[in-house]
């Protein structure tokens, strides 16, 4: 098969690991912290998860560890959507495994978990692993979105594992995957099954985080990916001069992504759905919100500009999420009745006898084809795709509107041109970034130590994210620790916590502080193409995100240094008797 030159390059390039998964294996000690609790619901959660709950987080330290090399039988499922940096989790599982005992197989389910459900699986070997190091994707073994949860498919699970004698099971995934990872290694040890369960933290919408996971995999891709096109939007735009460009970005739940790319890109526009939420904006003063930058812009003859807008926006805007739910729990009791009906026209009548008549003036007020979209096939979990949802097409058709009455009473003076824009798939598979590669590498070797050193119903994390690779720290973190109870199908399940936007946090308040001068002057930043080879600062920077919460690289040495140069200063003076 032919190949190009940067795939053969970067199956060449070597993961950086930290120190201690650097050095022997048998090196490798274990602390615990004291017992965790759950971030919400502790009793119901404690007793879901009687035999999982409450587990120390662990951090691997010099010391010794005589099962580290244990032969070893591992089966790894990716889950839900692609995220840049999939193939190197493996890598790194199966280079660890290999590394521990040569005799160790790892097996991959095919086609995500129904793979383990069904008993469809590889042995993944060296010449297979070998044809997807540091490469994006998830085709080595294909995802899939089945959730393991009917008494059905636990058996089928815990039956296959059983045949294989799985000594582990690795998920990748996202929160909803390693909740049903948190779920599946409660049911095994029920079972009275030695088979471990051990989750990796995946989704580019970076929503996955807490204290302990800095960041979930393929978050740094991604938004990398997309602000190398925003960039070029803003070029063209700039250019051109003549065209308003509405570009709606991955992220259902939490504006992570947006907000990374507005602080790499700076444009006139971003929007960020939490601070919707917080103000509880409708969307006619999200409306006149843009008209009121766009307006100001055209007083300074600039009749052009950038707005990124998150996905899943609508369910923050108070009227749109109070419609949305009510539609997620109406379909959930009432679908065959809604299906019944043939047109849209029926529907719609259908839903103004059955929805709050609130409700029921949003959902009226929505252009057809925007309203339609409220009403197509549900997603996994029984609700509205917000995703299909052509908001960015709901706020030009608003805008348009609103400049016309603004032209009309002498407002606005301007010429507004749109084009629209959806950035989700582009960024999903693309050749992981170096920090990705180093990270996720590091993701799946954890893996590995925290199996062979017995824990199950954890979550790999590697730590420290923002100085070199080799001063990561490494360990795990109990997947109850991050659980709380939510709605899900009408009725309340556990299910690990979606980490939004930070209205405190400091990447929000850098934003902040631009904003204002963003929204009128042309300040766009263009970051180009994700780099692999040169200077620290091209190819291995983490995402401003990262940085902002953790502190820069050069920060912490800054910090550093000063700090060394204070305490020599002060081993001076006691040196010379001065106090």
């Amino acid at each position: 098969m032919k190949i190009s030159a940067l795939q053969q390059n970067r199956y060449e390039y070597k993961p950086k690991l930290p120190k201690i998964l650097s050095e022997k294996l048998e090196t490798i000690g274990i602390v615990q912290s004291g017992a965790t609790k759950s971030v919400g619901d502790q009793e119901e959660l404690k007793k879901l998860f009687a035999n999982t709950y409450g587990k120390p987080v662990v951090t691997f330290t010099k010391g010794k560890n005589p099962g580290i090399k244990k032969q070893l039988r591992v089966g790894v499922i990716l889950s839900g959507g692609q995220a840049p940096g999939g193939h190197n989790v493996i890598a790194g599982l199966y280079d660890g495994i290999k590394k521990g005992n040569p005799a160790s197989k790892l097996f991959g389910f095919l086609g995500g978990p129904s793979g383990l459900i069904e008993g469809s699986y590889i042995e993944i070997k060296d010449k297979l692993i070998d044809g997807y190091r540091n490469t994006g994707g998830f085709d080595i073994i294909g995802s899939g979105r089945t959730k393991i949860e009917t008494d059905e498919q636990i058996a089928a699970s815990i039956n296959t594992a059983k045949k294989m004698k799985l000594d582990a099971i690795v998920i990748i995934g996202g929160d909803d995957s390693n909740t049903n990872a948190a779920l599946l290694a409660e049911h095994f040890l029920n079972a009275k099954m030695s088979t471990q369960v051990i989750g990796v933290p995946k989704t580019i919408d970076g929503d996955l985080k807490n204290s302990m996971i800095e960041t979930s995999f393929g978050f740094d891709t991604a938004t990398k990916t997309y602000s190398e096109l925003i960039g070029n939007i803003e070029r063209d735009a700039n250019s051109a001069k003549k065209y308003w460009h509405f570009i709606k970005l991955m992220g259902r739940s939490a504006s992570h992504i947006a907000l990374e790319c507005a602080l790499q890109t700076q444009p006139n526009i971003c929007l960020i759905s939490e601070e919707v939420e917080e103000k509880k904006m409708t969307l006619r003063q999200i409306t006149d919100y843009i008209c009121s930058v766009i307006a100001a812009r055209a007083e300074n003859k600039e009749n052009f500009g950038v707005i990124l807008i998150p996905e899943g926006l609508v369910e923050f805007v108070p009227e749109m999420k109070t419609l949305i739910a009510e539609l997620n729990d109406l379909m959930a009791v009432k679908a065959a009745d809604f299906n019944a009906l043939t047109s849209f026209e029926a529907q719609r009548q259908w839903l103004a006898q059955n929805l709050s008549k609130a409700s029921s003036e949003a959902f009226a007020t929505l252009p057809e084809e925007i309203a339609k979209q409220f009403l197509m096939d549900r997603d996994p979990h029984g609700n509205v795709q917000v995703s299909r949802i052509e908001t960015e097409k709901l706020l030009i058709s608003l805008v348009d509107s609103k400049l016309k009455s603004m032209a009309k009473a002498g407002t606005y003076k301007g010429k507004f041109s749109s084009y629209n824009h959806f950035f989700g798939y582009e960024g999903r598979c693309a050749f992981p970034s170096n920090f990705d590669a180093d990270y996720c590498y590091s993701l799946g070797f954890t893996a590995f130590v925290l199996i062979a050193s017995g824990f199950t119903g954890y979550l790999s994390s590697v730590r420290n994210l923002t100085s070199p690779a080799k001063e990561w720290t490494a360990g795990g973190v109990p997947l109850t620790m991050m659980m709380n109870m939510e709605q899900r199908h009408g009725s309340k399940k556990p299910v690990i916590k979606k980490a939004l936007v930070d209205l405190n946090g400091k990447p929000y308040k850098a934003f902040l502080k631009n904003r204002e001068t963003w929204e009128v002057k042309t300040s766009y930043v263009f970051p180009g193409a994700i780099q692999y080879a040169g200077p620290d600062e091209v190819c291995n920077q983490p995402t401003q995100t990262l940085m902002l919460e953790k502190g820069s690289p050069s920060a912490k040495s800054a910090k550093a240094a000063s700090k060394a140069k204070s305490q020599a200063k002060g081993a001076g003076k006691k040196a010379s008797g001065k106090k």
